[in-house]
């Protein structure tokens, strides 16, 4: 029986998710010719959706992005503000855990850096929500910045083996970022 191809709109999907899985199974030729391969389409066929790999590997980070920001979502329905910062921070460092390679695309690989910051700012603008609620409005901005900073940095240093994962020493770490916060603005 021939394999169907897919249709040009559903090409580029297609294309992405094939890239995607390559990612996350670490592989190290994930090149447009690897990806048409993988998704049973000609060699020229990704060139109709992607310049380069750059492009096409932007693609997967951004999809990185939005998964991450939909996993940050599920802390929204916790009513503590605190318990949701924590929340959010502690599925950011599992996506990472998780999803080695393709985080490290995201925020490491050129193709990831490649992308406009408005293109990977939902997380951010979430984050930043949950901290105007613990923090004085005149430092929201550096509030965010260090909580981003912090548990980004945490996500790193598990990624490259710097500290083991224990759960609930992370959640206590997270835990002083919304404390610090709330005595800050107690404090101004």
């Amino acid at each position: 029986m021939k394999q169907e191809k897919p249709d040009l709109p559903s090409l580029r999907i297609t294309l992405v998710e094939q890239a995607l899985a390559m990612v996350e199974r670490g592989e190290e030729d994930v090149s447009l010719r690897a990806v048409a391969r993988a998704a049973g389409v000609s060699a020229m066929a990704p060139y109709r959706h992607f310049a380069d790999k750059t492009a096409l590997l932007g693609a997967v980070a951004l999809r990185g992005f939005i998964m991450m920001a939909e996993r940050a979502a599920a802390a929204d329905d916790h009513p503590d503000p605190a318990q949701a910062l924590i929340r959010q921070g502690q599925s950011y460092i599992a996506f990472a855990r998780e999803k080695p390679s393709l985080f490290r695309l995201m925020f490491m690989d050129p193709a990831g850096k490649s992308l406009p910051p408005s293109d990977s700012a939902d997380g951010y603008r979430r984050l930043a929500a949950r901290v105007a609620s613990l923090a004085h409005p005149d430092e929201l901005e550096s509030a965010t910045l260090a909580c981003w900073g912090v548990v980004h940095g945490l996500a790193t240093l598990a990624l490259d083996g710097r500290i083991m994962p224990d759960l609930a020493r992370e959640a206590e770490a997270l835990a002083l970022l919304p404390r610090a916060i709330s005595a800050h603005r107690v404090n101004t």
